[in-house]
């Protein structure tokens, strides 16, 4: 595969971490973190974060992405972890006590991390094909802040922290020689990089040019999507949304299905193919709506059986009610309504009005999936949001499944931050 260069803005974070990482191999140690007494309980429980009020002294030099071991307060070697001077989460660990890095353990971890999705979620069945997976999730895999996700033969990366910025090569050559994808493409704009002082980046790092339209295609337990990787959500997709999809398509046979925040009807594209008599799909965007139009039809559904509608979900929902329209099935996936802790009491009035909302169109006996992609919002609390708006909507209702991640995005039991979706499937009475 050749490698495309192209210049971007850097920081002088990045500039540094650039050049250290020029002068000697990236897992030389450059310094060293002294935690405060009685902070270094969560390490050794295997939590992957050190956060800077845990800090008591930071010994050495270390620049922004430089490998660190982590002490507690006596001295004691607690880990080895990535160093992000302007972040809140001041370090990453890569390794717990004395545990070594290289570029061997590296791609050990890339290897079992893909092995683990070819079990699990990749497929090639006649009729269940599925070509598309996070091959990679960051913490979940022992990488913090390295993201890579499949579709089809074009691999789609995110560095998120300094420390995936600086392991970004190594990674790449190990999910090349693993994988060996058609093009490796880079999509490092998520606005969590300024919090480590990364400019944003995106373009292809290898392999073949994307198509001039930057869509590619993968299938999904037998479904078709088209994928705009260049500007689309995320990398392009919801993968983590893949089982929840599965889900649906077997509760909604000649039922009528409402979706709101459809992106690019990855949910609409499910229903149908569950045998629904009818969709209707929402979303604000008109770009996502046509290319969701463009899945529907390469899915083979005629236009009679979906609808699709440009606006605000909240002022649909609440126009459909007064209209006295019902659905049988609907489902709510909005995007991350709080991004931080602080943004909590506004998300927690927008989850629950929307519950409340979509509850209102079921009859006895209507199911709703309602999401939170929010991680400050955890599982206990988005369930009373759920108990609440039941109450207040008068719609008595039962919970059948708690709903969350695809396979493809293991979560650590030490790291609840990184269960960041979860759902309900509600019964209407």
């Amino acid at each position: 595969m050749t490698t495309t260069t192209t210049t971007t803005t850097t920081t002088s974070a990045g500039s540094s971490a650039t050049t250290r990482g020029a002068e000697s191999p990236w897992h030389v140690e450059r310094g060293a973190l002294r935690l405060k007494p009685g902070k270094d309980v969560a390490v050794r429980r295997r939590h992957p974060w050190v956060f800077s009020g845990a800090v008591a002294k930071v010994e050495g030099d270390p620049q922004s992405g430089d490998v660190v071991v982590v002490l507690d307060a006596r001295g004691e070697l607690l880990g080895r972890a990535c160093y992000s001077p302007q972040s809140q989460i001041r370090a990453r660990l890569l390794a717990w006590g004395n545990e070594p890095l290289d570029d061997a353990r590296i791609a050990a971890r890339v290897d079992a991390a893909v092995a683990l999705r070819e079990r699990l979620v990749l497929s090639q069945t006649p009729g269940d094909e599925t070509t598309s997976a996070r091959l990679l999730f960051a913490e979940g895999d022992g990488l913090p802040g390295f993201v890579a996700d499949l579709y089809d033969d074009t691999l789609v990366l995110q560095c998120q922290s300094a420390g995936a910025e600086r392991l970004r090569d190594v990674l790449v050559d190990a999910l090349v020689e693993r994988v060996k994808p058609a093009r490796v493409y880079e999509r490092s704009d998520a606005d969590i990089r300024a919090l480590e002082g990364l400019p944003s980046r995106k373009g292809l790092l290898r392999g073949a040019p994307l198509p001039d339209d930057h869509r590619v295609t993968m299938h999904e337990h037998g479904m078709r999507f088209t994928v705009d990787v260049d500007a689309g959500h995320k990398t392009g997709f919801y993968l983590d949304q893949r089982d929840s999809r599965r889900r649906l398509r077997g509760v909604v046979a000649d039922k009528k299905v409402l979706n709101c925040f459809c992106y690019t009807g990855g949910f609409s594209i499910a229903a149908l193919k569950g045998g629904a008599r009818h969709v209707t799909s929402v979303d604000t965007s008109q770009a996502a709506l046509q290319l969701g139009q463009h899945n529907a039809l390469d899915n083979g559904f005629a236009d009679e059986r979906h609808d699709w509608l440009r606006g605000d979900c909240f002022d649909v929902l609440r126009g459909l009610h007064e209209d006295g329209e019902r659905y049988d099935v609907v489902v709510l996936d909005p995007p991350k309504f709080a991004p931080s802790a602080r943004h909590l009491d506004k998300a927690a009035r927008g989850y629950k009005d929307l519950m409340i909302r979509g509850l209102r169109l079921l009859p006895p006996g209507g199911l709703l999936l309602s999401f939170s992609c929010s991680g400050a919002v955890d599982r206990a609390f988005f369930r009373t949001l759920a108990a609440q708006a039941s109450l207040e909507a008068g719609r008595p209702a039962r919970v059948l499944a708690e709903l969350g991640h695809a396979a493809c995005h293991p979560v650590p039991l030490a790291f609840p931050e990184g269960e960041y979706l979860k759902g309900l499937m509600l019964v209407a009475e």
